[in-house]
């Protein structure tokens, strides 16, 4: 989602005072998913979307709350399925490839072709040229 969108979005909950009461629990897991998706710095996240970390913080630990209690869909389970190679004797035809995926699992490879069936199959996300590594 744009964050230009996203702080329209907050702007409409905005009290007289300025402070921000979201009531609407759609909002807050759209905010919690940009939140999460966001690579930079939290400070320029929260000045993008025009709130404060301390009025955030709380809209974000009910996001939490209610997504842990089951009121969001959990993301679809993509099952991927890679035929194991056998490998004879000589292994110099083998491209071993190790990635990192998503910093949580490392994931290995015999041929490149695999790998690239792999991330059409994702889509790709989660795994970036750092995170590659070609033994």
């Amino acid at each position: 989602m744009d964050l230009e969108v996203l702080k329209k979005k907050i702007s409409t909950f905005r009290g007289d005072g300025g402070r921000v009461k979201i009531t609407d629990d759609v909002l807050m897991m759209e905010i919690l998913t940009a939140w999460e998706q966001w690579k930079g710095p939290m400070k320029d996240f929260y000045r993008t979307i025009g709130v404060s970390q301390k009025g955030m913080a709380s809209i974000i630990g009910r996001a939490k709350k209610l997504r842990r209690e089951g009121h969001f869909p959990v993301e679809d389970f993509k099952e991927i399925k890679i035929e194991q190679v056998l490998a004879s004797g000589d292994n110099s035809g083998l491209c071993r490839i190790e990635l990192n995926w998503e910093g949580k699992q490392t994931i290995r490879f015999a041929l490149v072709e695999q790998l690239i069936e792999f991330l059409k199959a994702t889509g790709g996300f989660g795994a970036t040229s750092a995170d590659k590594k070609v033994a």
